[in-house]
């Protein structure tokens, strides 16, 4: 229990303090006017109370990923508190704050148009296309998601089967109104109360942690690989698995697309701290708890009593973890399943919240994926109105750019499963990532009256995320090159030199 409680308060007081060095190092300027005024079109660029900007700030980068991330991501060991605590407050949170920031002083540009002008016109159109992909990949397996359980949920409560084609598309349509649609019409207005939903699940799990059995890991063993090999041998080692699984929680390519999509609505540049930074660290405080929630929680099971003699051998709670994430217990009894962290999700809800779990359980697996979704989509269509210069003012205009986006990503749904779509979000998030911190440490390092030195805050994790892309990719068994940790390593880290030495080198210029 220490642990979480040493945690949660590192992650808070860093906030105040990491926070508001990071936001010296940029400099707001309160007398500068916003993209919201100086660019208002009655659609993208929209004055909005800074309450809500955040809060759609929040739900547009959180989703179910700092859920489903921590619960996988804590099967490595207490490294994850570490890394969701330190990752989220030196890396994941100025990430996001200064994506936004730059954004308002480029009145309002997407995260390619940014990294063009900062790193040229090769990486532009790179991101142009790794950021298109990411956002329509997100968009489609946050489909997958809601829909598969909302078919669940309908055979169980009404008795009614195959009805997942029905919920994909009505999770499309509600994707298409949130992409075309003012976006203070939908996501102004319906995106608050999902952003309340999923915290007050946070919170009341986060009470659980404290009045319910079971034990949280110490530091003491934060920095041994605890994955359970022995359930899943192919499983990635803990640098650079852990660091790929825990992205929403601490480090996310992703939000710096989302990012700019706020900057547009922003009032005042003050308000960045809490709107960006903010939004990451209150998004870093709900994976510390669910991670901490879920090893506490299968710790207390009787998994022998729940799953059978099958379940005997598990001697660790990390083993316990996994085979509750992987097996399902139905009428004719256990079911192995593949990985879903949902599985874990409905235990805690409902054995530490009760029927008022259900409901939460409901809204934060289904309407919270379901605000990223269509953030994503959104994200889309202004990454594509932003290289083409297709005016973006009405409401056919809008439609015509993001069809198309719709019809590729009802392919990759058609063709695609959750898991292999899920591997192109893991990792380009973190390529995206890597870009954007190489992105800010250009930017810091060039602009009028920089210090010589503050750029180090962005380029140092922006190697670190060079290094987690690069290994992944070689050494993961399932979706990489499967090569061994040695020669995956020495690769991996050989490029990772390149990359920063090349950027050191071109860093010397402005651009």
């Amino acid at each position: 229990m220490s642990t979480f409680i040493l945690a949660l308060t590192i992650l808070i007081v860093g906030y105040f303090v990491y926070g508001s060095f990071v936001e010296r190092v940029f400099g707001p300027d309160a007398g500068r006017k916003t993209p919201c005024y100086t660019n208002t079109d009655g659609a993208d660029y929209i004055p909005m109370p800074t309450w809500k900007v955040y809060t759609v700030q929040f739900l547009n980068i959180a989703g179910t990923g700092p859920i489903f991330g921590a619960l996988m991501g804590i099967l490595y060991g207490p490294a994850a508190f570490l890394w969701i605590v330190f990752g989220c407050l030196l890396g994941g949170a100025m990430h996001d704050y200064m994506a936004g920031m730059i954004s308002i002083r480029r009145n309002g540009a997407s995260l390619p148009e940014i990294i063009g002008d900062e790193l040229g016109n090769g990486c532009r159109l790179i991101m142009r296309i790794v950021s298109l992909v990411l956002m329509l990949c997100v968009g489609a397996s946050f489909t997958l998601i809601p829909a598969g359980l909302m078919d669940s949920l309908t055979l169980q409560t009404v008795g009614i089967a195959g009805t997942y084609v029905y919920w994909v598309v009505a999770m499309m349509l509600f994707y298409v109104c949130v992409t075309v649609f003012s976006i203070s019409k939908i996501m102004g207005n319906i995106y608050p109360i999902f952003g309340v939903a999923l915290l007050l699940m946070a919170l009341l799990v986060g009470v659980g942690i404290f009045t319910n059995d079971g034990e949280i890991p110490g530091l003491a063993s934060a920095f041994a690989d605890h994955y359970p090999t022995a359930l899943d041998p192919a499983g990635t080692p803990l640098f650079p698995a852990l660091f790929i699984t825990i992205a929403c929680g601490a480090v996310s390519g992703f939000h710096a697309t989302q990012s700019p999509m706020m900057a547009r609505c922003i009032k005042n540049e003050r308000y960045g701290l809490r709107c960006f930074y903010g939004a990451m660290v209150t998004e870093g405080v709900i994976a510390l708890i669910w991670a901490a929630a879920a090893i506490k929680f299968v710790d207390a099971l009787d998994m022998v009593a729940l799953y059978g003699q099958g379940a005997s051998v598990l001697n660790t709670p990390y083993e316990k973890l996994y085979y509750a994430m992987t097996h399902t217990v139905g009428n004719g009894g256990v079911t192995e399943v593949r990985m879903n962290p949902a599985l874990v999700v409905n235990m805690i809800c409902n054995d530490w919240l009760g029927r008022l779990g259900l409901i939460l359980a409901v809204l934060g697996i289904v309407a919270a994926p379901m605000s990223t979704g269509g953030s994503a989509f959104r994200a889309a269509r202004l990454i594509c109105a932003d290289f083409s210069h297709y005016g973006q003012k009405s409401v056919v205009q809008r439609l015509l750019l993001a069809l198309p986006l719709f019809a590729v990503a009802i392919i990759m749904i058609s063709v695609g499963s959750f898991k292999v779509l899920w591997l192109y979000v893991s990792w380009l998030n973190q390529v995206l990532a890597s870009f954007t911190f190489l992105t800010i440490a250009h930017y810091l390092k060039h602009r009028p009256g920089a210090s010589s030195w503050t750029w180090l805050i962005s380029f140092l994790p922006g190697v670190f995320m060079c290094a987690v892309s690069a290994c992944f990719i070689l050494i993961d068994k399932g979706n990489g090159f499967g090569m061994d940790a040695g020669t995956g390593y020495a690769i991996g880290m050989t490029f990772t030199a390149f990359v920063a030495v090349a950027f050191l080198i071109y860093n010397r210029r402005r651009c």
